[in-house]
């Protein structure tokens, strides 16, 4: 599923911005007693693109896609777009993996919302109340970290169905806050998950990255500073999924 975007600044605010957290990641294979059985026929499939960076008018980072498989008697796999992290001193949306609060703020994105099993991501990171920085989108395999501790994304999965290990639904990085106390401390932006996390931006004001395509990976958040720059900053967009299907070789 499609990883989601990461939070964006608003003008004259000084903290930074959540990350996005990764689309929902399911997989059956080398999983024999999960493996499907596929019959001839048609299949639709459903990829899920990346939510949208935080920006303006809404800076929030909006949350992913779902991406789809279908099968011909009706019935579904879905694997829930990552949620978009939070503003600035803003919560986060829940999905697959969750987004990160916005500094200062404990309103993370909760993960494998709906729930799954095994579970398809998890929760995103609080917003650091001392740093300012904020917290990292969840990814595949790791809750994004708390913005006092690194804000770092959580870490995707790897899988080696298509013949080689890939690893994908990283969570986005928090935007750096002007750090504590004052001026003379600076908190950097976060980086993503591994699995196509983006950054966070660094201060002052610099904007998040995107997550990797077809990876899933969260957005990273923008950042603040002190003083605090003028103008709304963007957070960077989430990654778009990607769906593999694999048969007998």
């Amino acid at each position: 599923a499609g990883g989601g975007g990461g939070g964006a600044k608003t003008e004259f605010d000084t903290v930074g911005a959540g990350g996005g957290g990764a689309g929902g990641y399911r997989e059956s294979f080398c999983r024999p007693a999960s493996a499907l059985s596929l019959f001839a026929g048609c299949h639709t499939i459903t990829v899920g693109g990346g939510g949208a960076a935080g920006g303006s008018p809404n800076a929030q980072g909006s949350r992913g896609n779902n991406s789809v498989f279908n099968y011909p008697d009706c019935s579904t796999i879905t694997s829930t777009g990552g949620g978009g992290g939070g503003q600035n001193q803003g919560g986060a949306l829940p999905g697959g993996s969750g987004g990160g609060a916005g500094g200062i703020v404990s309103g993370k994105g909760c993960g494998n919302t709906p729930p799954t099993d095994p579970p398809q991501g998890n929760d995103g990171g609080v917003g650091g109340p001392n740093n300012q920085r904020g917290g990292g989108g969840g990814g595949a395999s790791a809750a994004g970290a708390s913005g006092d501790t690194s804000g770092v994304g959580g870490a995707g999965l790897p899988s080696s169905i298509t013949g080689s290990a890939v690893t994908r639904a990283g969570g986005g990085g928090g935007g750096g806050g002007p750090g504590s106390p004052g001026p003379s401390g600076t908190a950097d932006g976060a980086a993503g998950g591994a699995g196509g996390g983006g950054a966070g931006g660094n201060v002052n004001g610099g904007a998040g990255t995107a997550g990797t395509n077809n990876t899933g990976g969260g957005g990273g958040g923008a950042a603040g500073g002190n003083p605090a720059p003028s103008g709304r900053v963007s957070g960077g967009a989430g990654g778009p999924g990607i769906v593999v299907v694999r048969g007998p070789s």
